[in-house]
C-alpha cells in the first residue's frame, strides 16, 4: 500500500486525530467511503460500456 507499513499508518492516524480531533474522523471516513464508492461505480459503468460496445461490434 504505497510502500507504507503498519507503523507508518499508525503514526499518520495519530497525527490526523491530533490535528482534527476524534469528532471529525467519522465525517472524513464517510466522505472517503462515498468517494471510493463513486469511483467504483464509475469504473464498473465504464467496464460495462466497453463490454456492450464489444458485443455490438461482433
Amino acid at each position: 500500500m504505497f510502500g507504507l507499513g503498519w507503523p507508518e499508518i499508525v503514526i499518520i492516524a495519530v497525527v490526523i486525530v491530533l490535528i482534527f480531533g476524534p469528532k471529525k474522523i467519522p465525517e472524513f471516513g464517510a466522505a472517503l467511503g462515498k468517494t471510493l464508492r463513486g469511483f467504483k461505480e464509475e469504473i464498473n459503468q465504464d467496464e460495462q460500456e466497453i463490454e456492450d460496445s464489444d458485443e455490438k461490434m461482433r
